[in-house]
């Protein structure tokens, strides 16, 4: 008997000799000219158009994860361009690839964290008792809370402050919010250590606010780190610095093997 496949769809995005339509909206009249980066993008996720409040809380997510200095990502980025100048496209994929646990996609560990122990939907939960559980766990496998502390921001990331109180202003300032700031709080307690929430804390939190699935957070710094990498790519082509770069650290690397 012979296998009906299943229709392929997609309800973002058709055109057609006359019209593009995205999400239900016509492309040239009702975006192109209308609507923000940010909005779109959030349009595009959640076939939704942001409200004000949202407008400017999702967009205040994105421009933070834009730029962070000469990071890992940067680097690679400016280091495939000298290799590779005529593709801009593999040096910001280059950058983009080192997005992971560690960089920026550490807020998809923290929103995934709070969602397991909150899930959505959850009434009147005992939001310190939750977080002195998740702290004993994750300190029990000697795993690192996701979200707190920082390597160079110390005593405090200062975009975290700033995403709170936005949050605030915003009315997106729930029981993930308090979640995390009770995990921190909690985590500093018990270790003695400083270890505020930093800003993919913060954001990791703030997009459980949104309803946003966990799963595509991590996505939300690669959209905005490739805008930051085209920028350093960009430099690099005028300024170049990866070459130094790459020379410096040969010499220092190799200066051990070199007779005196």
């Amino acid at each position: 008997m012979a296998r009906k496949p299943n229709p392929i769809r997609s309800d973002i995005a058709w055109s057609n000799r006359e019209r593009i339509v995205v999400r239900g909206k016509d492309l040239p009249s009702e975006v192109i000219g209308v609507m923000n980066l940010g909005d779109f993008a959030y349009l595009q996720l959640t076939s939704k158009t942001a409200t004000p409040l949202q407008s400017r809380m999702f967009n205040a997510i994105l421009v933070t994860l834009v730029e962070h200095g000469l990071t890992p990502s940067a680097i690679a980025a400016r280091m495939t361009y000298s290799g590779a100048p005529e593709s801009m496209q593999a040096a910001v994929a280059a950058g983009l690839c080192g997005l992971g646990s560690v960089f920026v996609g550490s807020m998809e560990n923290a929103a995934r964290l709070l969602y397991e122990a909150l899930p959505p939907g959850t009434q009147g939960a005992d939001l310190d008792a939750l977080a002195r559980e998740i702290v004993a766990r994750e300190r029990a496998a000697k795993r690192i809370l996701p979200g707190m502390g920082h390597p160079i921001h110390k005593p405090v990331d200062p975009r975290a402050p700033r995403l709170f109180t936005l949050a605030e202003e915003c009315g997106m300032a729930g029981d993930y919010v308090k979640l995390i700031q009770l995990c921190a709080a909690e985590a500093e307690r018990v270790s003695g250590k400083s270890l505020p929430v930093n800003a993919t804390g913060a954001i990791g939190a703030i997009c459980c606010e949104f309803g946003f699935p966990w799963t595509v957070v991590r996505g939300f710094g690669v959209m905005a780190r490739a805008v930051g990498l085209v920028g350093h790519v960009l430099e690099e082509s005028q300024r170049p610095i990866a070459q130094e770069i790459w020379l410096r650290t040969e010499d220092e690397a190799s200066a051990h093997m070199r007779p005196e």
